[in-house]
């Protein structure tokens, strides 16, 4: 044994048998009645279900088919699995009889599973982890050589076994994860009593189907201590209401600011607490901010589409935001989902000479999907058709619950095999966190719009090539001419920032691109005050976006200040501060209003 390393017996004590015993027979009593209510569940949710509705089946086979076709590549990729091997034996043999010894692989940098000291100072549990990340890589090499799939099942296969990986991983098992044996032992297995009580309650939560809670659910409330910053509803339809926000200034800028955020989630994202509000920021800079809060669509509202949204969203928005600031320009925010809605909706104003847009920001928002990210997994026409039959039966809408997990697989490891660990296996609850209250705190959506979108842009990508149609009107985003703002994040995996970037070539006004660190949201949401993470500038565009990257500017901290100045010259002269209520459209009730209740 190592000098520097610790005597294993001290890092697990062995527990009082009897209390010991006495435990593991709770944990066998409640793991017959888990297995019990999870196979009701299953043939409950199995009832007029497709087997297969990520059309894993036909994927696979394909794959296995082309593999086939080259005994060779598997042969060397074994080969080179079964070196790896016996470098990582040879290693644990030396470095157990004292010897230092340099790892054969490590986890990629941010890989957060590893972190127990153990993984590195206990032999056997070192031997354990690498022997994983040998055999993980192999898995993944070797499905990402096979020759003569076409891109998007080759990026399906890749998705689905990194899925797999993931899964098998010794941190999701309570003997091969240190932390959690440690825990099992010196808790007599009380860890693991509790734990199950949590998956019991979480698989009745979900109605059968595992709704893993990723914080305090009761700690939170909208409008008590999320989603607080003061304000009013002024405007409601049957798909918004309305929010304009209270001023802080005595004086505010001519042209309001509104905003789309995406109706997958709650509007909130963007005004969570006071520390990280774009919302209440925005309006301490003085600007009139308006916020559209989707409604949380059910049976009644299944055969909204698309150009509902834009007619009963965008244009009622503007035509309500007009009748309150007196303003008949406005400049606009779209977040996501909300700016590819604002992206066709300014092609469609733009073809009947409708200039009430001012100018348009663009949060992580997507206008050509031909690069969309690991969300194309997800879509093709086997999947499409599987998800329209599900939302029929469901009464016209899908579930916000199989968004959230969608969502959660495209980072599973921290979003969901953290949770097992620490919720199932340690037994603890989890930690008070409002951006994972948010993401917990699903939609619904409506079947005629949910399926025009992913059909007509992610599968046919119809609104960048000018094929898509709202209204009665082929949209072209060339004749798009107000001033854009694009916004990207570098490590954002639902708008990359490669995808984002093809907006600069679709738009013929001036546009300015950026890229934030982090990701999808916290890219976004990045207070100043924070002084975290970092942005790049680049006023040129260049055809590709690496020759931006090449050619950008690395800034530390926030880019809201960067965006403000931007911003700031295209909303006018100052005004005197407008009051919610004052004006043509009176208060309805406080913000955060009703539909973000809507459960």
């Amino acid at each position: 044994m190592n000098k520097h390393e610790k005597p294993q017996q001290d890092a697990y004590p062995v527990p009082d048998p009897q209390e010991f015993a006495r435990n593991m027979v709770k944990v066998a009593a409640q793991s017959q009645r888990l297995v019990t209510d999870f196979m009701k569940g299953q043939a409950a949710q199995a009832k007029g279900g497709a087997a297969d509705p990520l059309n894993l089946t036909g994927t696979f086979l394909e794959f296995l088919s082309h593999a086939m076709r080259d005994p060779t590549a598997i042969w060397q990729a074994q080969f080179k699995l079964w070196q790896g091997y016996m470098e990582l034996w040879q290693n644990t043999a030396l470095r157990l009889m004292g010897e230092q010894v340099g790892p054969v692989i490590e986890p990629p940098a941010g890989d957060k599973r590893f972190k127990d000291k153990e993984w590195t100072e206990n032999q056997v549990f070192d031997f354990i982890k690498q022997s994983y990340l040998l055999s993980a890589r192999w898995l993944q090499n070797t499905v990402g050589e096979v020759k003569g799939l076409d891109e998007k099942t080759r990026k399906k296969v890749d998705f689905y076994t990194k899925q797999f990986a993931d899964a098998m991983s010794p941190t999701n098992f309570v003997m091969t994860n240190p932390e959690v044996l440690r825990a099992t032992l010196t808790s007599n297995g009380e860890n693991l009593v509790k734990g199950l009580d949590n998956l019991l309650h979480d698989l009745e939560r979900g109605k059968g189907q595992l709704s893993i809670r990723q914080t305090d659910m009761e700690y939170f409330e909208v409008g008590r201590n999320i989603a607080t910053t003061p304000g009013k509803i002024v405007f409601r339809n049957d798909l918004l209401e309305l929010l304009q926000y209270s001023p802080t200034t005595d004086e505010q800028y001519e042209i309001p600011l509104l905003i789309f955020p995406p109706w997958i989630n709650k509007f909130y994202i963007l005004d969570l607490q006071p520390t990280n509000s774009f919302v209440k920021w925005a309006t301490a800079k003085g600007y009139t901010v308006f916020v559209a809060s989707w409604v949380n669509p059910d049976a009644r509202l299944a055969q909204k589409t698309f150009e509902d949204y834009m007619r009963e969203g965008i244009f009622e928005g503007l035509d309500a935001v007009e009748k309150a600031t007196g303003s008949r320009k406005v400049n606009t925010i779209g977040y996501c989902i909300g700016g590819t809605l604002l992206s066709a909706t300014l092609a469609y104003m733009a073809s009947k000479g409708d200039d009430r847009v001012n100018s348009a920001t663009f949060f992580a928002a997507q206008t050509d999907f031909s690069e969309a990210g690991d969300l194309q997994v997800f879509i093709d026409d086997e999947q499409l058709q599987s998800m329209e039959e599900m939302m029929k039966a469901s009464g016209g809408y899908l579930d916000g619950s199989k968004m959230a997990t969608t969502f959660n697989m495209l980072r599973s490891n921290d979003l969901i095999w953290s949770f097992v660990v620490n919720n199932y296996l340690l037994g603890k609850d989890p930690m008070r966190f409002d951006l994972l209250y948010w993401n917990a705190d699903a939609t619904r959506m409506p079947i005629n719009m949910h399926m025009f979108y992913l059909r007509e842009c992610y599968r046919q990508n119809n609104l960048a090539t000018g094929r898509m149609v709202l209204g009665g009107v082929k949209l072209d985003l060339s004749k798009v001419t107000v001033p854009v703002f694009l916004q990207s994040s570098k490590e954002d995996h639902i708008a990359p920032y490669r995808s984002v970037y093809k907006s600069t070539k679709l738009f013929k006004g001036p546009v300015t691109f950026m890229m934030a660190g982090s990701g999808h949201i916290a890219g976004v949401i990045n207070h100043p005050d924070a002084k975290k993470y970092q942005h790049w500038r680049n006023e040129k565009l260049p055809e590709s976006v690496e020759d931006w990257i090449a050619g950008a500017k690395e800034f530390p901290g926030s880019w809201w200040d960067y965006w403000d100045g931007w911003l700031s010259e295209k909303s006018g002269p100052k005004v005197k501060a407008r009051v919610p209520g004052d004006a043509k459209l009176k208060v309805i009730e406080d913000a955060p209003g009703s539909y973000v209740k809507m459960k």
